[in-house]
């Protein structure tokens, strides 16, 4: 495929998260305006910090004065995550130039991963995949960005938006993009694993929890998958003999 037609397979497949951008946008918004933040300071840390959770920590803490270590701190143990993220998805764009690495990695959210990993599993690597990767993330980032505005402007007139709830499309939109990917032992002791941790640990300070979560169902897949390999190869091994 071309790159304009990747591109725009891209753009395509992002429209789902757009649903559970938007409102997630809005509700930061609204609680940049409350918490003191100018328009343009709550819409400059949307396009140059560019991370959901990590932004809403930073609120938090600036309610609270928290100090500026403690903020940079915080942010950094919340966006942990984003290594586990960089480290499944460098094998099909090392080979990019830097200005690419350095564009796509800014671009890297949880939202970002789940669709372009999702296109790498099931197309395999080539040599145009990172122009889908542009596609998904240049309407996220525009949908983050702009919503973020819609909620600073709106936040006036509606200053109780953060208790409506709206931040559950997200969590939707997640599952229904995840649950079709899993299709193995593995896989799916690796989401339930997850899950149970995340429910376990959600009061868990720093969003600590997450990581958690994370390591838990890593864990969970790949006890599975060696587990589930010596079964294969026993399966097979009988049905070879005469």
């Amino acid at each position: 495929m071309s790159r304009h037609h990747l591109f725009m397979r891209g753009v395509r497949d992002s429209v789902p998260m757009l649903v559970g951008i938007a409102p997630f946008g809005v509700i930061f918004g609204t609680l940049a305006g409350v918490g003191g933040l100018s328009l343009w300071q709550a819409v400059g840390m949307s396009m140059f910090v560019y991370a959901g959770s990590a932004q809403f920590v930073v609120i938090s803490l600036m309610s609270a004065g928290a100090g500026a270590v403690v903020i940079l701190l915080t942010t950094l143990v919340v966006n942990l995550r984003h290594v586990l993220y960089s480290a499944t998805l460098q094998p099909h764009v090392q080979a990019l130039p830097q200005r690419w690495r350095l564009l796509l990695a800014f671009w890297l959210t949880d939202e970002t991963f789940a669709i372009v990993q999702r296109h790498y599993l099931v197309h395999g690597r080539t040599p145009l995949a990172h122009w889908y990767w542009l596609g998904v993330a240049s309407p996220l980032y525009a949908c983050w960005v702009g919503s973020s505005l819609v909620g600073v402007l709106f936040g006036q007139a509606f200053p109780n938006m953060a208790s409506w709830g709206l931040e559950f499309a997200m969590l939707a939109t997640f599952i229904g993009i995840v649950v079709p990917l899993l299709r193995n032992q593995p896989q799916i002791a690796a989401a339930l694993a997850a899950g149970v941790v995340a429910l376990l640990t959600w009061s868990w300070p720093y969003k600590l929890g997450l990581m958690a979560a994370a390591f838990s169902g890593i864990a969970a897949g790949v006890f599975m998958e060696k587990r589930t390999k010596p079964m294969l190869g026993d399966a097979a091994s009988k049905e070879a003999r005469p």
